[in-house]
């Protein structure tokens, strides 16, 4: 079982960055994908990154998003730009063929 830790989520205004952070505490990270929940909806899949570094984005974060990986920190991160209301929402790392538990999440809150 894999422990997975999130963190770096703040408040910000629209147009601002954050980078988020995905911290594995007992194993390698293989493949993880970020997931959000904004408010009163289902968590959907933001951007995944394979063991090789092959990346993928939903469409809304494409082009503003980044993710990434530091082997040797065996963390992912999550590089937020050019931040909209729209990107408000509890902010999780998962391995996308295993979902397993989920943790805290990291809350993101843009605002106008």
């Amino acid at each position: 079982q894999v422990q997975l830790v999130e963190s770096g989520g703040d408040s910000v205004q629209a147009g601002g960055s954050l980078r988020l952070s995905c911290t594995a505490g007992n194993i390698r990270i293989q493949a993880i994908g970020w997931y959000r929940q904004p408010p009163g909806k289902q968590r959907e899949l933001v951007a995944s990154i394979t063991n090789g570094g092959t990346t993928n984005y939903a469409d809304s974060v494409k082009g503003r998003f980044t993710i990434s990986r530091d082997n040797a920190k065996n963390t992912v991160y999550l590089q937020m730009n050019i931040l909209k209301p729209e990107d408000t929402a509890v902010y999780y790392c998962n391995d996308p063929w295993d979902w397993g538990s989920w943790g805290q999440g990291t809350q993101v809150t843009v605002s106008s």
